[in-house]
């Protein structure tokens, strides 16, 4: 559906509209206390500098070298080095016994006693892994990432963590970036939803409760919008989409009272996001009024150095501090180089201060002054890690995530005795890689495999692995077409392994490694039903076999219950009706894709002639799957939509949603915006609202959104404004559904 509504003049609000856009409450400011002012009083800049100075956790160390510069010595080293007041934070490191001995250090052996603080990322789970987050996404649902955030923290904070370098808010739009797995996907309004969402669900009603995480939301800013999807790249990009992309999710960040931000790898402006005043303090803390800490990813200050942007460490140490990065990550600059810098008069002692007074008001907002030992309680660690309970919502979660593709025919949900099934594929018994990036602190003995979820229903399944992940198996093809041939149906588990996508996993190729392609091919030659289970951590360009499947399910990395999540939608228990947050492209060839993309000045048409046309030679400038595409075992049917003739400050859409088909479900109903006619180039449609409804066979309900002037808002590349004109209003239930517009008269 299509309308085109009049708007009035709006440009003298325009001051008041920015003000809207650009600046929500802080929620997150900590409260100024004596105490806090006594410590720092009674503090030497190298004790301070210690305070803002983390490190990876070598007391209980997780195992996983994932990051290099890992500190010698070990705890031993550690240990002596909290006594003398040099570290206010570790990180990544897990269990009881081991954070009650570095406690006992800061506490008993420093000359201040003030507390640690434990950090770590838990990005969707520690122990008891949930789908990785551009998955779960895929529900549009707040409600449901913000349970599972809660979950996590619940979790995490049973084994002595009170702080989640999480959610990660990136608006991610080239599919070769391996962190698109730690995101929402491309679009600004869903992913600041979530953003949102989650953060609330870490932090819980207080900080101070004992099964609460401080948030940190990263990375600020503009990460996703890496050169060439390459991690760690450089960014080039407009004030326009600096503001109305990337930064929009930190706000929404802020508003939900996100206690912490983590500063960014990349550059923006020629600038490392890291030693960047106008992002840290100009943006961040003097336009939104953020007061929380800013914290730096792992040795992003030390980085500044290989950027060409400082001349040695303490040049370094000093532009990142001044910048506005609070608290130094790794790199151990802040110890060697800031009392010096304050002794020189370099760096003021009024900042100093102000940094340090961050760090201890977050210490004293999850309670650690009054209870140093918050989170460090042995019996919490046996009774809340791996619980039916969190077992069962990251069951639940994954089923939500997993987004149908493809069903031609209704070849899904298999019936209860579908005969006999040959799961061919690398992950059909796979247990190593259900949980995927970031979760190296997974229980892998939770970990569920798509055969045991298949077994678990009383099915005797025949197990083909065909190939390896990224090569073949000797005579592998040959030992999946004869199980194909004796087969009715087939399964086929392909994919990348969970090494493949996340932090320093960019590819240039998203494609399904050659072997599992062959293998894909050969299979679907027999004639056999081929059912795909796709597991990925991003958007694939598919191919082949894989692409043309009559049934295709993208089941992500689904957590630990991951194969009785994929069972409970193969047989119906789960009706699917999750929508693509990413889009899937034709080639890789069109990376960075994504829907919300402007039209140029040669669009290429929906059909007809498409030669000088906005395109490449090989491929069609559109998705093969879109964002918001997915479908369901029932059909639903959008109608009486009431759309008012013009727009003012504030309108109401509503339609009425109905269940045509014989099942149960939800769908997902999506509000789009376009701005046709503007002083600069608009996007071809913005998702501005959704609607996720659950219906029995048959059902209606009214749905109804909202519109604001603040939805029609782009900035110029000075500041935000509303120009007078027609506006296009759009529901549909994916990002490129093509209709005949309906004008409205005034």
């Amino acid at each position: 559906m299509v309308r085109h509504l009049p708007r009035r003049d709006v440009l003298k609000a325009a001051a008041a509209l920015a003000g809207l856009v650009l600046s929500p409450p802080s929620a997150s400011a900590f409260a100024r206390s004596d105490r806090i002012e006594a410590l720092i009083a009674a503090m030497t800049p190298a004790e301070k500098a210690g305070q803002l100075s983390c490190f990876s956790d070598q007391i209980r160390p997780s195992g996983i070298a994932f990051n290099p510069n890992l500190p010698e010595g070990g705890a031993r080293e550690q240990l002596a080095r909290i006594r003398r007041g040099e570290i206010g934070m570790l990180f990544n490191g897990v269990g009881v016994a081991g954070a009650r001995e570095a406690q006992r250090a800061a506490v008993e052996g420093s000359r201040l006693k003030i507390p640690l603080i434990f950090a770590a990322d838990v990005i969707h789970g520690l122990k008891t892994i949930f789908p990785l987050p551009v998955a779960e996404a895929c529900a549009f649902d707040p409600e449901l990432a913000e349970r599972t955030a809660r979950a996590a923290a619940t979790e995490a904070s049973a084994l002595g963590i009170h702080w989640t370098f999480a959610p990660m808010v990136d608006v991610a739009r080239d599919q070769r970036w391996g962190r698109v797995a730690e995101g929402s996907g491309e679009d600004v309004h869903l992913g600041s939803i979530l953003a949102a969402a989650r953060v609330r669900g870490f932090q819980g009603r207080s900080l101070r409760a004992p099964t609460s995480l401080a948030a940190c939301a990263k990375h600020f800013a503009a990460y996703g919008a890496v050169s060439g999807g390459m991690d760690y790249n450089t960014v080039d990009i407009s004030e326009e989409t600096l503001r109305e992309t990337h930064l929009p999710p930190f706000q929404a960040a802020i508003g939900a009272g996100v206690a912490t931000i983590m500063s960014a790898f990349n550059d923006v402006e020629g600038v490392p996001a890291s030693g960047s005043r106008r992002l840290l303090t100009g943006i961040l803390r003097e336009e939104w009024g953020f007061s929380g800490l800013v914290v730096g990813d792992y040795s992003a200050d030390e980085e500044l150095v290989a950027h060409g942007y400082a001349e040695n460490g303490r040049d370094a140490a000093k532009k990142a501090f001044l910048a506005g990065m609070d608290m130094s990550m790794q790199s151990d600059l802040y110890n060697r180089w800031l009392p010096d810098l304050v002794a020189s008069g370099e760096v003021p002692l009024a900042r100093l201060d102000e940094a340090v007074r961050r760090v201890l008001q977050l210490k004293e907002a999850v309670g650690l002054f009054d209870d140093p030992f918050r989170s460090i309680d042995e019996a919490a660690e046996t009774s809340r890690v791996a619980t039916p309970a969190l077992q069962a919502l990251s069951r639940e979660a994954g089923a939500r995530s997993i987004v149908l593709l493809r069903n031609e025919g209704d070849l899904l949900p298999l019936k209860p005795d579908p005969g006999r099934i040959a799961l061919i594929g690398p992950f059909g018994d796979d247990r190593d890689n259900v949980v995927g990036t970031w979760a190296f602190m997974a229980d892998p003995k939770l970990n569920v495999s798509i055969a045991d979820g298949l077994r678990a229903r009383g099915l005797a399944v025949d197990v083909v692995r065909g190939s390896g992940i990224e090569a073949p198996v000797p005579e592998g093809i040959e030992a999946a077409v004869e199980a194909a041939k004796a087969a009715d149906l087939v399964l086929l588990a392909v994919g990348e392994a969970q090494w493949m996508s996340g932090e320093a996993q960019s590819r240039t190729d998203i494609v399904l490694p050659e072997p599992q392609q062959a293998l894909a091919d050969a299979v679907a030659a027999t004639g056999k039903p081929v059912i795909v289970l796709l597991r990925h951590g991003r958007a694939l360009a598919l191919k082949g076999a894989v692409r043309d499947a009559p049934a295709i399910l993208a089941t992500w990395f689904l957590g630990s219950q991951a194969g009785y999540a994929i069972a409970d939608v193969l047989f119906g228990a789960v009706n699917p009706s999750a929508k693509l947050v990413v889009s899937f492209p034709r080639e890789s060839g069109q990376q960075p894709y994504f829907y919300d993309h402007k039209p140029t000045g040669r669009p290429a048409s929906a059909d007809g002639v498409q030669d000088y046309r906005a395109r490449y030679r090989e491929t069609r400038n559109e998705a093969l799957f879109p964002f918001g595409h997915g479908l369901s075992y029932t059909r639903f049917a959008l109608s009486d939509i009431v759309v008012p003739p013009r727009l003012t400050d504030r309108i109401e859409i509503s339609a009425r949603l109905t269940n045509t088909g014989t099942r149960a479900g939800a769908e997902v109903v999506q509000l789009y915006v376009r701005d046709p006619v503007a002083s600069r180039t608009r996007p071809v449609r913005s998702l501005k609202g959704f609607r996720r409804v659950a219906l029995e066979p048959g059902e209606s309900a009214q749905i109804r959104f909202e519109l604001t002037l603040a939805d029609f808002a782009f900035h110029d590349g000075e500041r935000w404004v509303t120009e007078p004109g027609e506006v296009v209003v759009m529901l549909e239930t994916n990002a490129e559904i093509e209709h005949k517009p309906v004008s409205l008269t005034n």
